[in-house]
């Protein structure tokens, strides 16, 4: 597997990442716990080494169910989390409904690390990340806390998720950004236009959600996909983009039934094209996808080695506006 470097940091990791969003039960379709936590087993002898998660996956289920697949990887491999929000008292609530609010105040980035880390079962996090953007808290505030738990050796390094050029400028006058990871494949391109770019630009790392479009570059969805209510997919939207919406699900379809014809003459499925199309991005350093089971592990694993050239990522682009599909290049991002 490839290792990559977060810009101008000493941390590197595999070019493709283990998201573990689905292991939190409760926003992101079914998953059959027991083969995911052995996919996590699994996945360091395939080579990889960094797994992400987060508090708010179940909420606390995701990291509960990472720790107990890593066991004894756990000093093998780059471990990241994320805080920002609070949470109801409600042992009831589950999901999305658990979520009272993001807060990214300096006592409850502290507090919440803590609480990470027992689940975790680790002394450390090697990348501490938070989630969202908190509009009421200023950026100084926040980075002070994340610098403090660095130098307290609770945290290697730190950065942001979900925050744009300007957000990430401002915190880079408090502190040095390790890592960006915002959504990025096929299908939502926003990241293109400056965040990307910025990244680069400034040698900050880029871990890229969603590599496989929310299940869209799946290869597995067709026009009769339904989404449980529970799944943050049923409503449609995907971080403000209309990609599950019946009229531009159908069209996205289309694009993934070219899509797999492409990759079936190359021997290859759609996922691996997805994860192959994402790590050609050199500002890219992680791509995160996924993994419910060994055979979806061995499948992502194999798309790393694979170089897109410049004509069949222009062969790909024809795809999408043949079928009059966007890819959102110019769109306002979610933060």
């Amino acid at each position: 597997m490839e290792q990559r470097k977060f810009g101008n940091t000493d941390l590197q990791s595999s070019a493709v990442g283990f998201g573990t969003w689905e292991m939190g039960t409760t926003q992101y379709g079914d998953i059959d716990i027991k083969q995911a936590v052995r996919a996590v087993e699994m996945a360091v002898d395939h080579g990889i080494t960094l797994f992400d998660t987060a508090e708010v996956y179940g909420p606390f289920t995701s990291e509960e169910l990472l720790a107990r697949g890593l066991g004894e990887h756990r000093k093998d491999i780059v471990l990241v989390t994320k805080v920002g929000f609070t949470y109801h008292d409600d042992a009831d609530r589950r999901g999305n409904a658990a979520v009272a609010g993001r807060d990214a105040s300096a006592d409850s980035v502290t507090q919440h690390t803590e609480a990470c880390l027992r689940r975790l079962r680790s002394d450390y996090v090697d990348l501490m990340l938070i989630h969202w953007p908190d509009h009421k808290t200023a950026h100084e505030e926040t980075m002070g806390a994340l610098e403090s738990l660095k130098q307290a050796g609770k945290i290697r390094h730190y950065g942001v998720s979900n925050y744009n050029v300007e957000m990430m400028a401002e915190c880079q006058s408090f502190g040095t950004l390790t890592a960006n990871q915002v959504g990025y494949h096929m299908f939502d391109r926003r990241m293109e236009a400056d965040v990307l770019p910025y990244c680069q630009r400034e040698g900050i790392g880029y871990m890229a959600y969603g590599s496989l479009g929310f299940g869209l570059l799946t290869g597995a969805m067709s026009a009769d996909t339904e989404f449980v209510d529970w799944d943050w997919r049923s409503s449609g939207k995907a971080f403000g983009l209309p990609l599950f919406e019946k009229e531009h699900f159908e069209k996205e379809l289309r694009v993934v039934e070219r899509l797999r014809a492409f990759a079936a003459d190359h021997g290859r499925s759609v996922p691996q094209l997805a994860i192959a199309w994402l790590l050609g991005h050199e500002a890219v350093t992680v791509g995160l996808v996924g993994m419910r089971n060994e055979q979806e592990l061995v499948e992502n694993v194999a798309a790393a080695d694979w170089r897109l050239t410049g004509s069949e990522r222009e062969e790909i682009d024809s795809f999408f506006a043949d079928e009059n599909v966007p890819t959102y290049v110019d769109a306002e991002q979610a933060t």
